[in-house]
């Protein structure tokens, strides 16, 4: 089991950036495939962005390619987003997950693959 905290949103302007942050615990976190995925009010959670437990590899929603950036740090435990360009309909809660099993491909993790699912972390984008 993996523990995930997520940090770093807030309130920016359209055309502003944010880096979201997860710090995560456990032994597995290394050999899992981590993502990022949002939910906006009334519609369903999507995944963002997904990258290899090596972080050699990384998978980005069509919407978000061009302006967001997933990486990760196996030595800090910690997975990072950052955002660009924002848009209004960037606004949502986003959660930091990782994969239900070790060693996958980022193209495969979707939301019925989660293991483990951060508590979120809201980003407000105004117009």
């Amino acid at each position: 089991q993996v523990q995930l905290a997520e940090s770093g949103g807030g309130l920016v302007q359209a055309g502003g950036s944010l880096r979201l942050s997860c710090a995560a615990s456990g032994r597995t976190f290394s050999n899992k495939v981590m993502g990022w995925f949002r939910q906006a009010p009334g519609k369903e959670r999507e995944s963002v962005a997904t990258i290899s437990w090596s972080g050699d590899s990384t998978y980005y929603a069509d919407s978000v390619t061009g302006r967001f950036t997933i990486s990760r740090d196996n030595a800090k435990n910690t997975v990072y987003l950052q955002m660009n360009s924002l848009k209004p309909e960037d606004m949502a809660v986003y959660y930091c997950a990782a994969d239900r099993y070790a060693y996958r491909t980022p193209q495969v993790m979707g939301v019925t693959t989660v293991g483990d699912w951060g508590q979120g972390t809201q980003v407000t984008v105004s117009s």
